[in-house]
């Protein structure tokens, strides 16, 4: 669906901001609300516009930026004591996730940003917590955190970081729900103790146990049914403290506070013959559309689903679409309903990595044609 040729460094960055998976991400979120003060839960909404944290809490992943690349992990050697993990974090450059964790703090923290800056230091926050619980984005440059690792898993090749990611959780067969009520373990001792800590020692607990996971594999080991329930209680554990302390700071942050966002913005009145309307194109210029709210017509060849969005191709089938419609939201549904049918699409066209998408939240924007 997307371009798969891209340079080394692109690459690197992108291996980089793929972390606890889709559902892992949503998990850590759900735990979190659900420990949430009233005021914070008030503040936190407000904030997300009304989207809920676990809708957003792949946001980071989704909006790839190359100068947030390194925000996602953090590289270190092995063999490290605590103080010496300390003195090494502190040394580095703020460009990895312990520094991001504390910018978009220190953002959320300051009476002078704005809506929109509180907005985004909140979605990147919710994201980057989770990422600091996930072990082997605390881990080696070497390898790509795990990364060149290669495995193999329920018959399938991976790799070290992806086992982490998403298979380990994926090999368990839960659903979303059951993943945030089984995985809410902790009780109030535990939750005192976990949201007394501070990012650096989150972190410093990941690079222990990615420092046990390097020890424990081997480049094209088979990962057996043993591997699986030796750590998938480890999993459970990462993502609920993770919950629990993304619940603890945003309570510090938002408990005590009044929310003060915009005036809301005058209704827009009704069309008129002077109001701009989207406009008709042809799918093969869909690419001359880019920024333009357009309609345009095409059949599907092929999707994909890739768990926070469906991928639509439109005039060809992958890599030679015309057009990529990004299915969100409520017009996922839509999804199992499109193969191989003609549909129109009203929405803006967007550049992505050189290929033009329309990404899609309501499917009243989408019509399939008889």
């Amino acid at each position: 669906m997307r371009k798969t040729v891209l340079s080394t460094a692109l690459i690197t960055i992108s291996i980089a901001l793929i972390s606890w998976g889709y559902k892992g991400h949503r998990a850590v979120a759900t735990i979190a609300q659900k420990h949430l003060t009233a005021n914070t839960a008030y503040a936190v909404s407000a904030y997300l516009n009304g989207e809920g944290m676990a809708d957003v809490s792949t946001w980071a992943d989704e909006h790839r930026n190359p100068t947030t690349g390194k925000w996602h992990f953090l590289n270190l050697p092995l063999g490290l004591n605590h103080q010496q993990f300390v003195d090494f974090v502190n040394h580095q450059s703020n460009d990895n996730v312990y520094g991001a964790i504390l910018k978009e703090e220190a953002i959320l923290k300051d009476n002078g940003s704005t809506s929109e800056q509180r907005t985004l230091a909140l979605k990147y926050l919710i994201h980057l917590i989770g990422d600091a619980h996930q072990p082997m984005h605390i881990s080696r440059a070497e390898d790509k955190g795990g990364n060149t690792i290669q495995l193999r898993f329920d018959n399938k090749g991976t790799n070290l970081h992806s086992l982490w990611d998403s298979k380990l959780i994926d090999h368990e067969g839960l659903s979303e729900e059951e993943i945030a009520k089984q995985y809410d373990w902790a009780n109030e001792t535990q939750i005192k103790k976990w949201q007394a800590s501070g990012p650096i020692e989150w972190l410093w607990e990941s690079y222990e146990i990615s420092s046990e996971l390097y020890a424990d594999v081997k480049p094209g080991q088979n990962i057996d049914e043993a591997y699986y329930k030796k750590y998938i209680q480890t999993i459970h554990l990462r993502i609920d403290q993770a919950g629990i302390r993304l619940a603890g700071e945003l309570n510090k942050l938002f408990n005590d506070t009044k929310v003060n966002l915009p005036k809301p913005e005058a209704v827009t009145p009704p069309a008129t013959a002077n109001t701009v309307q989207p406009q008709k194109v042809k799918l093969e210029n869909s690419a001359a559309s880019v920024g333009k709210e357009v309609i345009v017509t095409g059949k599907v060849y092929s999707s994909k689903d890739i768990g926070s969005m469906v991928l639509v191709n439109l005039g060809a089938a992958y890599p030679h679409q015309l057009l990529t419609i990004a299915l969100k939201g409520e017009a996922k549904q839509l999804a199992t309903r499109l193969s191989d049918k003609t549909i129109t699409v009203k929405g803006t066209v967007i550049d992505f990595k050189g290929k033009p998408e329309i990404v899609v939240n309501e499917p009243s924007a989408v019509s399939i044609n008889k």
